[in-house]
């Protein structure tokens, strides 16, 4: 079994927190075997297990309980590589969670999930490290670090709904009060927050389509060399980069992928799967992306699609999602 990594620029944020307590960030790191320079270098990656063991330790040593809430002030969007700057052209909060959902596993082990709740979006953030103490801490560095990443682009007012903690309440429950700045539900079955859905959907000044297809580019690169087994993700990435061309064919796929059309389809099938699952996939995954973006007519999405028809690709999206193309973004587009 592959060992489990996670983007070691992470660690910087890691640093940052520790200085704050007066922790030397350097010693800490290398006497829990990480070697320090790696931090910078933005291709490399760490055994998850360090970060765990790395947790463990700061657990032990700083005396404030809520110590991973400060992530929110150690971050920068560089220490998430490409995908923190994506994040920063996305073009509304939903966007952005989603797209956070979908490259998830660049960043390391942990799972992040958008629901539609009754309320609005819920974003679920699951660490997958259960009950251990060490994990309540994990759970304030990673949920702090994205809620004070959309308000870095929504903008410092944004209100959250709710937010729910698996944590049992503390004894000094204010600095979670303080920072979520909503009602804090303790000892909840998920990490998680809840945001309206007009604030989900409103279009963010600092969105920028061109420059977030650019970095989601780089990102499907990075996803299909980190699942390079994953036959999914690696049909997806090729098909992302040839739709604009026209559909590629299920024979330019599977010589795309090293193996002949049979063995593709095999494959396939093995994971429930064909080229016409994949292929609606990745279509509707850019439908929603181009359709965010107000500049893009349903015309021009038409043909980035690689459909040859505007009515080809509206019949396509009803069947994707159940409702047509502008009914869609008028949807996502309009505050509730």
């Amino acid at each position: 079994m592959a060992t489990e990594t996670f983007l070691a620029t992470g660690g910087l944020v890691v640093m940052r927190l520790l200085e704050l307590y007066d922790i030397d960030p350097q010693r800490f790191m290398q006497q829990i075997g990480v070697d320090p320079s790696l931090l910078r270098d933005p291709k490399a990656r760490i055994p998850t297990r360090l970060a765990d063991i790395g947790f463990m330790k700061a657990v032990s040593l700083i005396p404030d309980p809520a110590f991973g809430l400060r992530a929110a002030e150690c971050w920068h969007p560089s220490n998430l590589g490409p995908l923190g700057y994506a994040w920063l052209s996305s073009g509304s909060l939903r966007t952005g969670l989603k797209r956070l959902e979908r490259f998830s596993s660049i960043l390391g082990k942990a799972g992040y999930h958008c629901v539609e709740d009754a309320d609005g979006l819920r974003f679920i953030y699951d660490h997958q490290r259960g009950e251990e103490p060490y994990a309540y801490a994990l759970a304030d560095f990673g949920m702090s670090l994205i809620v004070s990443m959309c308000r870095e682009n929504f903008g410092d007012s944004l209100n959250l709904l709710v937010v729910y903690l698996r944590r049992p309440p503390p004894q000094d429950p204010t600095p979670y009060r303080d920072f979520y700045r909503c009602p804090v539900c303790f000892g909840a079955d998920e990490n998680s927050f809840i945001l309206q859905r007009y604030i989900a959907e409103m279009p963010l000044a600092s969105g920028n389509h061109e420059i977030a297809a650019t970095f989601d580019a780089i990102l499907n690169e990075q996803l299909a060399k980190l699942t390079d087994t994953d036959i999914s993700s690696r049909c997806k990435t090729y098909l992302l980069q040839q739709l604009t061309s026209g559909s590629p064919s299920e024979d330019d796929l599977a010589s795309a992928m090293g193996m002949s059309r049979r063995t593709l389809q095999r494959k396939l099938g093995d994971l429930g799967l064909t080229y016409s699952d994949l292929l609606d996939e990745t279509r509707y995954d850019l439908a929603q992306r181009y359709l965010d973006d107000q500049e893009r007519s349903v015309t021009e999405i038409t043909f980035l699609l690689g459909f040859s028809e505007q009515s080809a690709f509206t019949r396509a999206f009803k069947r994707w999602s159940g409702k047509a193309p502008m009914a869609y973004r008028a949807e996502h587009t309009a505050p509730a």
